[in-house]
């Protein structure tokens, strides 16, 4: 197996992404070589976190044999960055790459990078980064995860180059597509954890001797993931939805409304989409799909 030649890297932005992926690197034989941060503070505690002697407010302390700048600010923040870094004079623009971690920005955030011969990619990871959680907890489940990326044919060699770095894979998302995949990131993630939440709510309301809804839930929340995984969403969905059931499904909705009513408007949109993933399946005739949608009409109005 060849060895790889480790790369010379400058994170910019100490937070949750780049103490994350930047300890992965570290930890794949890479060197982080300067930390770039608003505070000294922040710098400084990445910088320890990632084995990396150069910690600074500033961009002009990148040195200057650095393979790749990683920028792993806030959004809003990528092109002011991307602005004052291609001011950075020190730097061989033409033999270095620069990324961000944005999901929803393209590479064109980075043009006047580009302008300086620089390579040009985003590179956002698909995984959460929970404010929380320290990065050292983060590390184990950001390996082997997917990024989406855009950016020239060069730029997504060295993308993928990167992505293989940090034991991932690349997926490659058209600039006019980016806010839509990243509000699919949203539902991946912030809406799982939403829908964990209303589960949550309704078990208290059960008022059992469990105080914890998580492990009661687990198995089967597991088992359906495991099974859209071997499957499909479609194939994998089961339930009085998917058979018809038009009177389980109205006595569920008649619970819901008189023990845990703030949750009703909840419940009747996920139970007409799951219509629709029923209709997708091929399990409901359109006699029972008319039923299912009348039934839950008739609580919209209420």
């Amino acid at each position: 197996m060849k060895r790889r030649v480790p790369w010379n890297i400058a994170i910019v932005g100490a937070g949750k992404v780049g103490q994350t992926l930047g300890r992965i690197l570290v930890e794949n034989g890479n060197h982080v070589v300067a930390v770039v941060s608003r505070s000294k503070a922040s710098a400084a505690a990445g910088a320890k976190f990632l084995q990396c002697k150069t910690v600074s407010t500033t961009l002009d302390s990148i040195p200057v044999d650095v393979k790749l700048v990683f920028i792993a600010t806030p959004h809003a923040a990528v092109a002011t960055v991307a602005e004052e870094l291609a001011q950075v004079e020190t730097l061989p623009f033409s033999r270095i790459s620069v990324c961000h971690a944005s999901g929803m920005l393209s590479a064109e955030a980075l043009e006047p990078l580009r302008l300086r011969g620089a390579k040009v990619f985003s590179f956002h990871p698909l995984q959460t980064f929970p404010r929380d959680f320290e990065p050292r907890n983060i590390v184990p489940h950001a390996r082997g995860i997917y990024y989406g990326v855009d950016g020239d044919g060069p730029s997504l060699r060295v993308a993928r180059q990167l992505a293989a770095r940090l034991d991932g894979k690349t997926v490659v998302i058209a600039p006019d597509h980016r806010i839509l995949y990243h509000a699919a990131c949203v539902i991946a993630s912030n809406h799982l954890t939403t829908m964990m939440s209303v589960l949550d709510e309704m078990f208290r309301s059960l008022r059992t001797e469990e105080q914890d809804f998580f492990p009661v839930f687990k198995p089967i929340v597991m088992a359906t993931l495991s099974n859209v995984e071997k499957t499909s969403p479609a194939r994998a969905l089961s339930g009085p939805v998917a058979r018809g059931g038009v009177e389980t499904v109205a006595g569920h909705l008649e619970a819901v409304r008189s023990m845990t009513p703030s949750l009703l408007p909840y419940f009747l949109s996920l139970s007409r989409e799951t219509v629709r993933l029923a209709v997708e399946k091929g399990s409901l005739t359109p006699f029972q799909e008319r039923n299912m949608l009348d039934l839950l009409q008739s609580y919209t109005k209420q």
